[in-house]
């Protein structure tokens, strides 16, 4: 993975905080809460995921991506938009 050091601390903490939003869902279900007020959450927590997405996605492109169409090898930049297109159709799923 090509993240610069601050960029990892970033994602890694916002996924502790998606995992402390996950250990409150289970708790909101074990209490037997209402059932929109565990939907909420369960939506925050999306959204919480699909930013670290936007963020990781975004610095794949902008190394990984870049690295192997820059690099001249057609078969790699190949493999490269292959892989892109079943990342996004993937994500859009």
């Amino acid at each position: 993975m090509h993240m610069t050091e601050e960029m990892q601390k970033a994602v890694l903490q916002r996924l502790g905080r998606i995992e402390g939003q996950i250990r409150g869902l289970q708790r909101m279900v074990e209490e037997d809460r209402y059932c929109g007020d565990i939907l909420t959450q369960i939506a925050s927590a999306q959204q919480a995921l699909r930013s670290v997405g936007k963020v990781v996605t975004r610095n794949h492109l902008e190394t990984c991506v870049t690295d192997a169409l820059r690099s001249g090898d057609q078969a790699a930049a190949q493999r490269t938009y292959e892989e892109i297109m079943d990342l996004l159709y993937r994500q859009i799923r």
